[in-house]
Order: structure tokens, then sequence, then C-alpha cells
């Protein structure tokens, strides 16, 4: 009767498959998680020593305070001024897949600190990547304001994505901010850094 013979090598092989595929199922389990453990990957890279006051990879060095934080709850305006701030709200937007909202912000405030002859690409490049109505990280305003904002970004000017900008603003302001608030991310920091100041 003819049998099956492994050889130690294949049985190493063969047992080296499952458990890449039992860790490929832990991995997938773990994915339902995965906003908690990116924060925290992210905040350990944008925050490398937090017992020693928390610091952000930012040229100036810029240490990040419970007070700063607290500040970030006064307004979205005061949150979107700190480029902490950005970096952890934007990571809060991910997890709700609606992170260009944020990038088509930043954008529009890149673009109007351009030089004019540079308006004309980067108007470009904003509608189709956010503007447009098969654009990949599209954006959520209505079909006049998309004309409107089309027609404006072919004969750019500084002020072309001004309503756009205003109204993605206001739906960051009244939708996700208030949520960002309440999240386990931010108040997860706040307590962090107002512990270490307490040290």
């Amino acid at each position: 009767m003819p049998g099956f013979f492994f050889s130690h090598n294949n049985m190493t092989e063969l047992n080296g498959k499952e458990d890449c595929k039992l860790a490929e199922g832990k991995a997938h389990k773990k994915k339902q998680k995965a906003f908690g453990a990116d924060l925290k990957s992210y905040l350990k890279c944008m925050v490398p020593h937090i017992e020693s006051g928390i610091k952000t990879s930012n040229t100036r060095n810029v240490m990040l305070s419970a007070e700063e934080v607290i500040q970030w709850s006064q307004s979205l305006e005061k949150l979107l001024a700190s480029q902490s701030g950005q970096g952890i709200f934007r990571e809060f937007l991910k997890s709700e897949f609606s992170e260009e909202n944020i990038e088509f912000w930043l954008a529009c405030e890149d673009y109007k600190k351009s030089k004019p002859d540079h308006l004309h690409g980067k108007a470009e490049r904003i509608y189709e990547e956010f503007v447009q109505s098969d654009a990949i990280k599209q954006i959520n305003i209505d079909y006049q304001m998309r004309e409107a904002t089309a027609k404006k970004a072919q004969d750019p000017t500084h002020s072309s994505f001004d309503e756009a900008q205003k109204t993605v603003y206001v739906l960051m302001e009244r939708d996700s901010y208030p949520r960002f608030l309440k999240s386990k991310s931010y108040l997860n920091l706040l307590n962090q850094l107002q512990t270490n100041t307490s040290k």
C-alpha cells in the first residue's frame, strides 16, 4: 500500500505555512483594532518619548504640552493651527474614512500661499484629486459647488477653492471634530500629558 513520506524539511515547511495562516488569521482579527494600534504607532513616531515630555518630530522640535492639547478643544481652528494637532486629527479622520477632508483643506491652505505662476498646476492637481466627480479623494460638496469650483480652477486665482474649502471646514467642524474631542485617541493623549505634568 503506497504511503506518503515527508522529509523533515517538508514538514518544517508545512508547519511554517500553517503558522503563516494562523498569523494571517490573527492579523485579520487585529485589523478590527487597527485604528488604536495605528494611532499608537503614529503617536510613537510623532511623539518618541512620551514619559520625558511629548516631542513632535518637527524641525522646530516643539514640545507638545497639555495646555496645547486642551486648546485643541476650544475650536477646530486652534486644532488645525497646530502641526501636531493636524497629524493626530488626520489619523482620527482616517479611522472614519474621511481623511480627504483635512487633506483637501491643507492642500487649499498651501495653494493660497503659492506663487502666481504655480497656481495653474496646483489648481489642476487639487481639482483632479479632490473635486472632480470621479476624484480618488472626492470631497463631499454639492453639484453646483463642484461645477462652480471646476470653472474657477480653469482660470485659477488664489481664491479659486475658497468656497469649497469653507464647506469642507464646516463639515469637519460640525461632524468629525466633536467626535474627535470625545474619542479615545484625544482623551488618552490629554490624560497622558496631564499625568506627566503632575509628576
